[in-house]
């Protein structure tokens, strides 16, 4: 089987790895993302999947338009069955769609056609949903709508996050996507219809996202720390400051005062009111200053939190 994949974060570049590894299938190239200004001396930064590729020797485009001609051109010359979607972050266009001999598929990371759209899994964490799962869907020129050909069900455990989800259902599309392969390739595996009538959606995540208030339930709070752990985080205002935290742990008492007040400081963390139960933060980081424990923020803080 001769495979094209698209894909560029972590968990692509997971799945990519696994899939060279697999006897009769063979990676003819990869598209990704263009390199992108990283964080530190603004210095250009491939994908993931990119630094991947380029260590299993295969060749990589970075097009910042899919309908370009000469891109076109090169990929049209390749003998592809398959074309393999795995958050590649831009719609495929037609031609790309129809380009492989057999099929071209997408790995959308819920059960479908729940949470169709580009934060499944923080959507998943935002609802505090006992199950998420992958779906392998036939691309077709609407959002995450495509036939499907299986999915399959991943438990969300209490204490995970964006992170360790993401970590579970890439390890469970390496453990089924190979197969789903080989089925489709030998005409045994067909693509049923979604239900339409039960999508849902979820948008991209902003970086305007990460500014909470405490007035909310302590449950809610949690919970978007968890969806947004890896980016863009949680912060909250106080005094005019910008306070990003790094650890928060619900509790099991009940609040004593307005939401957004603080209960008390000590040196077992920041205690803040929410709209049902107190919630702590252990590790918490000023702008432009090191991330701090309870014990540093109780040693050195303490009269700005009162």
């Amino acid at each position: 089987m001769n495979i094209l994949f698209a894909g560029s974060p972590i968990s692509s570049a997971k799945v990519l790895d696994s899939l060279s590894n697999k006897a009769g299938l063979r990676i003819k190239a990869v598209i990704t993302q263009p390199d992108k200004r990283g964080k530190r001396g603004n210095k250009l930064v491939e994908s993931q999947v990119a630094e991947k590729a380029k260590l299993l020797n295969i060749p990589v485009f970075k097009p910042t338009n899919l309908n370009d001609k000469h891109f076109k051109a090169e990929l049209s010359s390749l003998d592809i069955e398959f074309l393999i979607v795995v958050a590649y972050g831009k719609l495929i266009p037609d031609w790309l769609i129809e380009l492989p001999k057999i099929t071209s598929i997408n790995v959308h990371f819920s059960i479908l056609p729940k949470y169709r759209g580009a934060s499944p899994i923080q959507s998943a964490l935002l609802n505090a949903d006992a199950e998420s799962g992958i779906t392998i869907i036939k691309i077709n020129d609407e959002l995450d709508s495509g036939d499907v050909y299986s999915s399959f069900v991943q438990i969300v455990d209490e204490d995970d996050d964006k992170i360790s989800l993401e970590n579970k259902l890439t390890e469970l599309c390496n453990a089924n996507l190979f197969n789903v392969l080989k089925k489709i390739n030998s005409n045994k595996l067909k693509a049923l219809p979604q239900d339409h009538s039960s999508a849902t959606y979820c948008n991209k995540v902003l970086k305007q996202d990460s500014e909470i208030t405490f007035n909310d339930k302590s449950a809610n709070i949690i919970n978007k720390f968890k969806a947004y752990i890896e980016w863009p985080g949680i912060s909250f205002k106080h005094k005019e400051k910008l306070i990003k935290i790094h650890k928060i742990e619900k509790t099991n008492i009940d609040s004593s005062g307005s939401p957004g007040t603080f209960h008390k400081i000590d040196k077992s963390g920041l205690y803040v009111n929410t709209m049902d139960k107190m919630v702590v933060i252990t590790y918490l980081q000023f702008q432009n200053k090191n991330i701090i424990s309870s014990n540093d923020l109780y040693n050195s803080y303490k009269e700005f939190f009162k």
